[in-house]
């Protein structure tokens, strides 16, 4: 391993990587595949969960071989060991980086800073457990002393991107007791519009914010809480209505959530790995407990595979190392994410989250600025409605763009004649993009339809498809909390894998922090009686003022 401090791009292997690249932006995949009838069986691998095959990426042996040098030389074992022994690899922060703690599923302690939080994690967990129960089995009540038939989850990032998505891809094993609503956005259409249709005496509010003054999320609890009011009067029946995950108990307390009703977070768990914590009460109370320790049962044997396997047969560092190829030998600026599943269709948005929040970062350890690339930007949609919306750009884009296509064998839901449909476009999808279609075959095929030579070559040009567009598939078993939650670790762990090669922090979020600074600042110069600060630069002082010349016309 190399000293921490030494840039990527010094590498001996990131040098021959570069060369070797130079040479492969001249090869075609579908050469590739013809040269080698095993070339499917030398880049896949079959786990419990799901298959990955990476082998419809420009790679060879000698790529496989110079990705896995450059992993052994940026000391991804030994960052690996370190973040799982708690180590304060969060530099910036200085904390240790343990969301794997909490689905961690022996028997052993968990030290971190010195003491065993095995305990408080099992604690925190029963205690989601028997909120569950207890509302399942109609032993909490409202101030009325009716049941809860509405629950509300209110938060914003990791507060609800991960609850939303985990709890979109697995209502099908819900038992429906509870009418699930998610509230992230400030903007006052949201929370109006879910409010609308409850009743005060049969809803219950899941408040998550870590230190319970994030504007977003403390805006709609307000807005929750006078809407309650409202109907209760008594502010002692906020208790049975409100519960809250966040590490501040006085400022939750004063807001009239009982004690017993806060649940934990550790300050060595960040907001986009946190789905796996208290944060992740919306997926218990929609789906069961059970369902919820399936998925992180999931995780954790995905964790398992991660400290354990070797480098070359280890999934989460081949997509990570086949990213790094994709991003940083051949240039490619982004990277689509298709989930073929309907019940997927939040997991783009999650994993945007995920890695951009991560890795979208431009400064290296030693504080140096980078000259490479970091992460991509990641985008994505549910993959059958991207055919009549985006694959144009795919398949005949100016830009190259990577994608991971993510399907299932079997379906959640089974409907006769779907299914087969959905996964025929999924298996053509990533052989068009591999394969494409040249002028010669374009033209027998248009010939053979008695198109005339000359309408032929009038067309022939914009028919043509020149493949050799990369692409990962990542083919499931079944969409279950297990199947999601190996996934979810599977992202997770790919993200710490290539922000230890590019030699960035990925566990802080800096760029989140200043543009809620200066939105605290502008929000008091938005009162119609107050003045625009004259040392804004002018495109912001003069948009501001027309948003309140506006505001005074109305």
């Amino acid at each position: 391993m190399t000293k921490p401090d030494t840039r990527p791009t010094d590498l001996p292997s990131w040098k021959v990587l570069e060369a070797h690249a130079a040479q492969m932006k001249s090869r075609h995949l579908k050469e590739l595949f013809a040269a080698d009838d095993q070339r499917f069986e030398k880049f896949s691998l079959q786990l419990s969960p799901f298959l990955f095959d990476y082998s419809k990426n420009l790679i060879t042996d000698e790529t496989k071989a110079g990705l896995l040098a450059l992993a052994q030389e940026s000391g991804v074992e030994t960052w690996r060991s370190k973040m799982f022994a708690a180590e304060h690899i969060n530099a910036t922060e200085d904390r240790a980086v343990m969301h794997v703690a909490l689905r961690d599923k022996s028997a052993n302690p968990i030290l971190i800073d010195g003491a065993d939080a095995r305990p408080a994690v099992n604690a925190e967990l029963e205690r989601m457990r028997k909120l569950s129960e207890k509302l399942r089995s109609g032993g909490w009540v409202g101030y009325t002393g009716k049941t809860i038939t509405d629950i509300v989850s209110i938060g914003i990032g990791g507060s609800n991107l991960g609850p939303l998505m985990v709890c979109e891809a697995l209502k099908a094993y819900s038992d429906k007791q509870f009418n699930m609503h998610f509230v992230s956005n400030i903007d006052g259409v949201q929370i109006a519009e879910v409010l609308a249709g409850l009743n005060p005496e049969t809803t219950l509010f899941v408040i998550s914010s870590k230190t319970f003054t994030t504007q977003e999320t403390m805006t709609n609890a307000r807005t929750a809480e006078q809407w309650f009011m409202a109907a209760a009067g008594d502010k002692s029946a906020i208790a049975k209505h409100f519960v809250a995950v966040s590490t501040n108990r006085k400022l939750v307390t004063a807001f009239g959530i009982a004690e017993e009703n806060i649940f934990d977070m550790w300050d060595w768990v960040g907001g986009r790995f946190s789905l796996w914590s208290a944060i992740g009460l919306p997926i218990v109370l929609s789906l069961g407990y059970d369902v919820f320790d399936e998925l992180l049962q999931g995780a954790y044997e995905m964790d398992q595979h991660f400290q354990s396997a070797p480098l070359a047969e280890n999934a989460p560092v081949m997509l990570a190392l086949v990213g790094i190829w994709n991003r940083n030998f051949l240039g490619y600026p982004a990277h689509a994410l298709l989930p073929y599943d309907q019940c997927l269709h939040r997991f783009p948005a999650y994993m945007q989250q995920a890695e951009m929040e991560s890795n979208g970062k431009s400064v290296n350890w030693a504080g140096e600025q980078i000259t490479y690339g970091s992460v991509p930007l990641v985008w994505g949609e549910v993959g059958i409605n991207g055919q009549h919306a985006f694959y144009q750009m795919l398949h005949q884009g100016t830009d190259i763009i990577p994608a991971d296509f993510i399907g299932s064998i079997a379906p959640t839901v089974a409907v006769e004649g779907h299914h087969d449909a959905l996964m025929a476009n999924f298996f053509a999808q990533t052989q068009a993009l591999m394969l494409g279609i040249d002028a010669n075959q374009v033209r027998r095929e248009l010939a053979a339809k008695g198109v005339s030579a000359e309408r032929i070559e009038e067309i022939v040009e914009h028919k043509v498809h020149r493949g050799n567009r990369p692409s990962n598939t990542l083919l499931l078993n079944k969409v279950d909390a297990r199947s999601l939650g190996a996934l979810i670790a599977l992202y997770e762990h790919k993200i710490f894998v290539q922000g230890i090669i590019w030699r960035i922090h990925s566990f802080d979020q800096w760029g989140v922090e200043l543009g809620k600074v200066l939105a605290a600042a502008i929000q008091p110069e938005l009162d119609l009686n107050k003045a625009t600060n004259a040392a804004h630069d002018s495109s912001t002082r003069n948009l501001i003022d027309c948003y309140k010349r506006a505001k005074t016309a109305q």
